[in-house]
Protein backbone atom coordinates (compact mmCIF):
# COMPACT_ATOMS: atom_id res chain seq x y z
CA UNK A 1 0.00 0.00 0.00
CA UNK A 2 1.28 3.46 -0.83
CA UNK A 3 1.85 5.85 2.02
CA UNK A 4 0.40 9.33 2.22
CA UNK A 5 1.75 12.52 3.72
CA UNK A 6 -0.15 14.46 6.36
CA UNK A 7 -0.35 18.20 5.85
CA UNK A 8 2.29 20.34 7.48
CA UNK A 9 1.17 22.12 10.62
CA UNK A 10 2.56 25.49 11.57
CA UNK A 11 3.25 25.87 15.28
CA UNK A 12 4.96 28.41 17.46
CA UNK A 13 8.66 27.81 18.04
CA UNK A 14 8.08 27.14 21.74
CA UNK A 15 5.64 24.32 21.03
CA UNK A 16 8.13 22.75 18.62
CA UNK A 17 10.88 23.04 21.25
CA UNK A 18 8.59 21.51 23.88
CA UNK A 19 7.75 18.65 21.53
CA UNK A 20 11.37 17.98 20.68
CA UNK A 21 12.26 17.99 24.39
CA UNK A 22 9.95 15.01 25.07
CA UNK A 23 11.04 12.80 22.18
CA UNK A 24 12.43 9.46 23.31
CA UNK A 25 15.88 8.31 22.30
CA UNK A 26 15.85 7.42 18.61
CA UNK A 27 12.31 8.77 18.14
CA UNK A 28 11.82 11.26 15.33
CA UNK A 29 9.33 14.06 15.13
CA UNK A 30 7.55 12.10 12.40
CA UNK A 31 7.37 9.00 14.64
CA UNK A 32 5.87 11.07 17.43
CA UNK A 33 3.32 12.75 15.18
CA UNK A 34 2.23 9.47 13.58
CA UNK A 35 1.81 7.83 16.98
CA UNK A 36 -0.15 10.80 18.30
CA UNK A 37 -2.45 10.88 15.27
CA UNK A 38 -3.09 7.12 15.57
CA UNK A 39 -3.98 7.53 19.24
CA UNK A 40 -6.32 10.42 18.46
CA UNK A 41 -8.05 8.43 15.71
CA UNK A 42 -8.50 5.43 18.04
CA UNK A 43 -9.84 7.69 20.79
CA UNK A 44 -12.36 9.34 18.50
CA UNK A 45 -13.55 5.96 17.20
CA UNK A 46 -14.04 4.69 20.75
CA UNK A 47 -15.82 7.91 21.69
CA UNK A 48 -18.15 7.61 18.68
CA UNK A 49 -18.94 3.98 19.58
CA UNK A 50 -19.59 4.98 23.19
CA UNK A 51 -21.89 7.79 22.08
CA UNK A 52 -23.79 5.43 19.77
CA UNK A 53 -24.29 2.90 22.60
CA UNK A 54 -25.40 5.68 24.94
CA UNK A 55 -27.88 7.01 22.37
CA UNK A 56 -29.28 3.50 21.81
CA UNK A 57 -29.60 2.91 25.55
CA UNK A 58 -31.36 6.25 26.00
CA UNK A 59 -33.76 5.47 23.15
CA UNK A 60 -34.54 2.03 24.71
CA UNK A 61 -35.18 3.68 28.05
CA UNK A 62 -37.48 6.26 26.48
CA UNK A 63 -39.46 3.49 24.75
CA UNK A 64 -39.67 1.05 27.65
CA UNK A 65 -39.20 3.16 30.75
CA UNK A 66 -36.98 0.39 32.07
CA UNK A 67 -33.39 0.98 33.08
CA UNK A 68 -30.68 -0.23 35.40
CA UNK A 69 -30.05 1.83 38.55
CA UNK A 70 -26.73 3.67 38.53
CA UNK A 71 -25.63 1.98 41.75
CA UNK A 72 -26.01 -1.42 40.09
CA UNK A 73 -24.05 -0.37 37.02
CA UNK A 74 -21.26 1.10 39.17
CA UNK A 75 -21.13 -2.07 41.28
CA UNK A 76 -20.82 -4.21 38.13
CA UNK A 77 -18.06 -1.98 36.79
CA UNK A 78 -16.19 -2.11 40.11
CA UNK A 79 -16.47 -5.89 40.09
CA UNK A 80 -14.97 -6.06 36.59
CA UNK A 81 -12.20 -3.64 37.54
CA UNK A 82 -11.35 -5.59 40.70
CA UNK A 83 -11.27 -8.87 38.76
CA UNK A 84 -8.98 -7.36 36.11
CA UNK A 85 -6.68 -5.95 38.79
CA UNK A 86 -6.41 -9.37 40.46
CA UNK A 87 -5.67 -10.95 37.08
CA UNK A 88 -2.96 -8.42 36.24
CA UNK A 89 -1.32 -8.48 39.67
CA UNK A 90 -0.30 -12.09 39.14
CA UNK A 91 1.17 -11.31 35.71
CA UNK A 92 3.37 -8.43 36.85
CA UNK A 93 4.88 -9.89 39.98
CA UNK A 94 8.54 -10.84 39.62
CA UNK A 95 9.35 -14.52 40.04
CA UNK A 96 10.58 -15.50 43.48
CA UNK A 97 14.30 -16.26 43.49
Amino acid sequence: MKTAILPQVRVEPQLRADLESVLREGETLSDFLESTVRQAVDYRRMQAEFDARADAAWARYQQTGKGVPAQEVVAQMRGRLDAKRRELQGKHRPDAA
